[in-house]
């Protein structure tokens, strides 16, 4: 307390050290989410440089994938999304799979220092420290509340839907922060007014471009439940901001902005489609991937404490898109803000919030109704029977006359994935409830409260240690024989079956030779297609020639996937073929030309 001249009014200062501490509160955010992510993928973050969790599937791809990138940016003059030597001869365009540019750029300079892994395993870690930090970012700007971001960012980070993503391996299905960020700019624009908001506008462009650069699956969904929340908004505001000139202004600048991203990112999917690269899906095969409702309330089946009683009377085949867990702090939370939602500001929001929920909670249902991944029958009514010629129906949802009509409907491989926007605007709403029931509480409950409800969290998704689920990529004794062998001469698996899985495509990075194989999940490519029939049938007259065709100096065969392997020898020999060298279970043969 302090007095100046005759005046005996008393002038009071803060603490000195308050308005630091706000200003690091971000920063402690961010450490927070660190840790957090440390704990709840317990122990990666200690072996990330030669260890990955699960088996051998997209994690290895994403390996490669970044190396590959790796390789384009600082190694040569290789096209980012053409491989010339995948596929060989003809080469493999990313676009069948998915590029994933946004995805794979994070994990890059770590592979540069520390290797493919590591830039993998950082990659993947930082999709949930930033999914959770700029969630936190975008609820605290709009509550003006700390303890509602932190909150709102753990539920998004560590939804289970996140947790199986990275079981999977799934790199780009788990690279969550962008939609914060484009939902954040997105909502400023509507509400501004006569504002006219550069960072809204670069934060709506920049992320929506971020995000074409993810999946096309995640830019198709995004495109279209932005449709469904501005329309919403502008109805629930009786359209007043169509009225504002700079309204206009600025959703153009923001489109301007992510034009040059959407264009780089789309031409390749739409070259590849118009040639017919990109397969349409049959009615039957999306069906199969049809959300049953419980996904969205039964905790995940990897769940350290729920999963395995859960998983024995609920079918959890489908877990890895199957994991749609809300979470009881979420749902709880979110019926708050939206039974008080005339109390909020942000009741706009929450209105716009809630259409993009129950509309992505119905697609994500699929072409008709299931109940634990079985289809739901409903019986007819006799005197309708005649009419219709059965006595019984599925119960067909709007996916279906979506997939009939709305164009690229056909090519979503995964319906249950459109359930990820309920995922995004609960945390959203969950933080506008805790803040509207905090208010009423001292500082010191609502820190309390918080730190409860980030407690429950935690518990609802935690997966329990994946210490038992890790393992060590290496090369095989066969791909450092190959790496010592001088030119360029193509590589050939055989089976040929094995062609196409993620692992071969990781030795690739140790041999470095052309390769006829890829990585062809979702979209065959043309040479695949047309090769594949011969070489199945490999050691005959026929796939021999096609080899020598195709330029192969090196056919690797597993001999642990041959039943009569001495028979098979004899008919290699007859043909022509010589063995090359035994390493472990490969060998290696070719024309002894």
């Amino acid at each position: 307390m302090i007095y100046f001249g005759r005046s005996k009014q008393p002038i009071t200062y803060g603490h000195p050290m308050r308005p630091i501490t706000k200003k690091l509160q971000p920063l402690w955010a961010f450490l927070y989410y660190c840790l957090a992510t440390v704990f709840m993928t317990y122990p990666l973050a200690f072996q990330m440089t030669k260890s990955i969790i699960g088996g051998w599937g997209d994690d290895i791809y994403f390996v490669w994938l970044i190396r590959w990138y790796q390789k384009v940016f600082f190694e040569g003059d290789w096209h980012p999304f053409f491989n010339p030597w995948m596929n060989y001869p003809q080469g493999w365009n990313l676009s069948t799979t998915d590029t994933s540019l946004s995805s794979a750029l994070p994990g890059i300079p770590f592979s540069l220092v520390l290797g493919p892994v590591a830039g993998y395993n950082i990659a993947m870690l930082l999709t949930f420290v930033l999914s959770g930090f700029f969630m936190y970012l975008w609820v605290r700007s709009l509550m003006k509340s700390n303890l509602a971001g932190l909150l709102a960012g753990t539920i998004y980070a560590f939804v289970p839907d996140h947790i199986a993503r990275l079981v999977a391996g799934h790199l780009n299905m788990a690279t969550l922060y962008w939609f914060p960020l484009y939902f954040w700019g997105l909502y400023n624009l509507l509400r501004a007014g006569i504002k006219f908001d550069w960072k809204s506008i670069l934060l709506t462009g920049f992320a929506l471009g971020a995000i074409a650069f993810i999946s096309m699956y995640y830019l198709y969904m995004t495109l279209l439940f932005t449709v469904v929340f501005v329309l919403v908004y502008l109805i629930v505001s009786r359209f007043k901001v169509l009225r504002e000139k700079n309204f206009w202004l600025q959703i153009g600048a923001a489109a301007l902005i992510s034009l040059p991203f959407l264009y780089f990112s789309l031409r390749p999917f739409v070259t590849l489609s118009a040639a017919g690269g990109l397969s349409s899906r049959s009615v039957e095969y999306a069906a199969m991937y049809s959300a049953s409702p419980t996904d969205f309330f039964l905790p995940s089946s990897d769940h350290f404490l729920f999963g395995a009683p859960l998983s024995k009377v609920f079918d959890r085949s489908l877990w890895m898109e199957g994991s749609l867990y809300i979470g009881l702090v979420g749902m709880v939370l979110g019926i708050i803000a939206i039974v008080r939602n005339k109390k909020s500001e942000h009741r706009w929001l929450i209105w716009s919030a809630l259409a993009v929920m129950v509309t992505s909670f119905v697609l994500a249902l699929g072409i008709n109704l299931h109940w634990n991944n079985q289809d739901v029958i409903s019986h007819i009514p006799a005197f309708l029977q005649p009419v219709l010629h059965r006595s019984e129906t599925l119960i067909f949802l709007p996916s279906n006359w979506l997939f009939q009509h709305l164009p690229f409907y056909d090519k979503m491989r995964a319906l249950m994935r459109f359930g990820l926007f309920v995922l995004i605007f609960v945390p959203v709403l969950a933080g506008i409830g805790y803040d509207q029931i905090s208010k009423r509480l001292s500082l010191g409950r609502q820190r309390l409260l918080a730190a409860g409800l980030i407690a429950v969290v935690l518990f609802e998704f935690y997966p329990g240690s994946y210490a038992a689920q890790l393992s060590q990529p290496a090369p095989r004794p066969v791909d450092l024989w190959l790496a010592g062998q001088p030119g360029k001469g193509a590589v050939a698996p055989m089976p040929f079956s094995t062609a196409t899985d993620q692992a071969q495509l990781y030795y690739t990075l140790f041999y470095n030779k052309p390769f006829v194989g890829g990585f062809f999940n979702a979209n065959q490519p043309e040479q695949y297609v047309n090769i594949s029939p011969v070489l199945d049938n490999f050691p005959d007259a026929n796939s021999v020639e096609l080899l020598r065709r195709l330029k192969v100096e090196y056919i690797v065969v597993d001999t642990t996937l041959y039943s009569d392997l001495s028979s098979v020898q004899h008919t290699m020999e007859q043909l022509g073929l010589v063995r090359i060298t035994v390493q472990g279970d490969q060998e290696v043969w070719g024309f002894g030309e």
